[in-house]
């Protein structure tokens, strides 16, 4: 599954500080350590010297026994063993000064001051001198300060940082997954309202939060609550008044027969006919509209035949074009199969036709696409329905698929009908999972593209 953007963007920074502190404090501690131990090492000389120059007063003064005691509380008080040599690297004081017989003889044939380290200790022999200007070797081990832990033990500094980087790890991710989750569930949220579930709230557990992310699901919430009631009273309200104008129109119909009965036909009275046919047409429409809106999925879904389907429409359309001296063509049509309400396939699809055959130029065909569809065409099929008229700007593609929108140009899409057909249109295609959208050809005209979910078990075509 793949996560969220802010998700990991929120857990990269978070992980990102931890670590770069952790290493920070880790070099921090490698430099203090190093600096440490090499200050330890450029001590040595100076330290052997001044150890060393005591040790020979005690000999000079108090003998070999004084030069021993020296040298053993040496040992004990600053854990330093040492031995002391004559210029020809003869033992003088000291116990257990068989490891620095070479180095002193070195130093005492002329060579420099040397040494050597081993694990924590380093072994040097200097040359020093007594109160009579004697010369004498002296030879010790001392230590000389921390050394750095990735030089002791490489696998525990592997394994320490490991741990760190696994603790942080998880840190940062429970912590962002704290931060990021109520915004993920509302933008969830946000999405079903936005198709049209509008009795769906934000997870109630967030609004126990005493913290901003709470404050702000309920603020969500109590949104989504207003927005549903709104909804809810529009839609009400326009049910209830095509219900209510149902009766006066049949009562003005009964009226108009009787009139005619009693003073004949007459010019007026045949318009008002017309008008109130019209009447009772929108009365419908809106009454569609209103179950459209009400209605979120489909409560029988059958299989329905597109190809069968839009055949029969174009040809009822065509009829109506032959004045014209315009045709319907199909150009495309392959054999697909969609689970919705045929009756309301049937509407969608002839409101968008006859909006075309409307507004398409004389002379010219109105253009029937049907296929799959390019992105997914075991899964989709697709219907265009394309015109030569004059087109739709591009600023009101989206918003001729309200209801009552009309465009201002006479000459332009629903402008000699009351703006419901692309409206009803959207919804049934909405209703039916699918999409809907209107593009102005580079040539001219307008097309509309419908695309629906495709039963299963069909055939893909070539």
């Amino acid at each position: 599954m793949r996560l969220p953007r802010l998700f990991v963007k929120v857990f990269l920074w978070f992980w990102a500080t931890v670590v770069l502190t952790g290493i920070s404090v880790v070099l921090a501690f490698l430099l203090q350590a190093q600096s440490g131990q090499s200050h330890g090492r450029q001590s040595l000389p100076d330290t052997a010297r001044y150890f060393g120059t005591a040790t020979a007063l005690a000999f000079e003064q108090g003998g070999v026994s004084s030069a021993s005691r020296y040298l053993d509380e040496l040992s004990q008080d600053e854990h330093i063993r040492a031995c002391l040599f004559d210029k020809a690297a003869n033992l003088v004081a000291g116990n257990g000064c068989a490891t620095f017989t070479e180095l002193a003889a070195r130093v005492a044939r002329g060579q420099a001051p040397s040494g050597s380290t081993r694990r924590d200790w380093s072994t040097i022999a200097i040359v020093v001198k007594g109160s009579g200007g004697s010369s004498y070797v002296y030879a010790s081990e001392l230590w000389p300060g921390p050394r750095p832990p990735g030089g002791l033990n490489p696998q525990g500094a592997a394994l320490r940082i490991g741990m760190a980087l696994l603790v942080s790890g998880l840190v940062c991710y429970f912590l962002t997954r704290y931060l990021i989750t109520p915004t993920l569930r509302l933008r969830s949220a946000a999405q079903q309202i936005a198709e049209g579930r509008f009795d769906i709230r934000a997870d109630a557990s967030f609004e126990s939060r005493h913290d901003e992310f709470g404050d702000l699901v309920r603020d969500f919430n109590r949104m989504a609550a207003r927005i549903e009631d709104l909804i809810s009273s529009q839609r009400q309200l326009l049910n209830d008044v095509s219900h209510e104008l149902r009766s006066p129109l049949a009562r003005m119909n009964v009226a108009l027969d009787l009139l005619r009965r009693h003073a004949g036909e007459h010019p007026a009275l045949h318009r008002m006919e017309t008008d109130l046919q019209r009447l009772n047409e929108l009365i419908g429409r809106l009454l569609t509209i209103a179950r459209l809106e009400a209605a979120s999925t489909l409560q029988h879904p059958t299989r329905v035949d597109l190809s069968e389907l839009v055949s029969t429409i174009a040809a009822d359309a065509e009829f109506e074009l032959q004045e014209r001296g315009c045709r319907v063509d199909i150009i495309q049509a392959a054999d697909l199969i969609v689970l919705g309400d045929p009756s309301l396939l049937r509407s969608a699809i002839e409101n968008v036709l006859r909006n075309a055959v409307r507004l398409t130029g004389e002379g010219t065909s109105v253009e029937v696409h049907l296929r799959a569809g390019v992105a997914s065409p075991a899964t989709e099929a697709l219907i265009i329905i394309r015109d030569y008229g004059p087109g739709v700007p591009e600023t009101e593609l989206v918003n001729i698929f309200r209801p009552f929108y009309r465009l201002a140009d006479p000459r332009s899409l629903e402008s000699k009908g009351a703006g419901l057909g692309l409206a009803i249109a959207e919804r049934i295609v909405r209703v039916h999972k699918g999409s809907i959208r209107a593009t102005n050809e580079p040539t001219g005209g307008l097309s509309v593209e419908m695309t629906f979910p495709r039963a299963p078990n069909t055939q893909l075509e070539n």
